[in-house]
């Protein structure tokens, strides 16, 4: 991977026009590096990513637009259009649209580790209980469902 690359990544687009269907969510990346990768989420109400940690990677969310529900570390927050929510690798988190309208957020962790590669490699699918484990393979570690709730 080489160094960040200077320009725009213009809005409603994907970064060389990229974009990933993850359990039918849009995924955009707007920007990858060796050192950071930053990509824009579109939830639609009841979308989700359930509880998970990223072991070797701080990960942050900006929220544009709407609003999600996370789970930090085992509390229950809501974060509005204009919050960063920040998540330091080894915390257990996952985001949910539990509102009624559409969220749109800028998600980037630092650095990229395998990331990337692991939402070109889920890109479509849909059998969940392979993601988990492909997501395993990737330094994403899903927790069980009752960490959900």
């Amino acid at each position: 991977m080489k160094d960040l690359e200077k320009g725009i990544t213009r809005n409603g687009i994907g970064y060389k026009e990229t974009t990933w269907n993850i359990l039918g969510q849009a995924y955009y990346p707007k920007a990858v590096c060796e050192t950071t990768f930053a990509f824009e989420t579109n939830s639609n109400p009841g979308d989700h990513v359930p509880v998970h940690v990223h072991p070797t990677q701080d990960e942050f969310i900006l929220v544009q637009e709407g609003e999600l529900d996370l789970k930090l570390d085992g509390v229950w927050t809501k974060a509005r259009a204009g919050d960063i929510v920040r998540m330091p690798m080894g915390i257990p988190h996952g985001y949910f649209n539990k509102s009624d309208k559409p969220c749109r957020a800028l998600f980037w962790v630092s650095p990229t580790g395998k990331l990337k590669d692991l939402f070109e490699e889920l890109d479509e699918m849909t059998d969940v209980e392979q993601i988990v484990k492909i997501s395993a393979a990737h330094d994403v570690d899903f927790l069980p469902p009752e960490a959900n709730e």
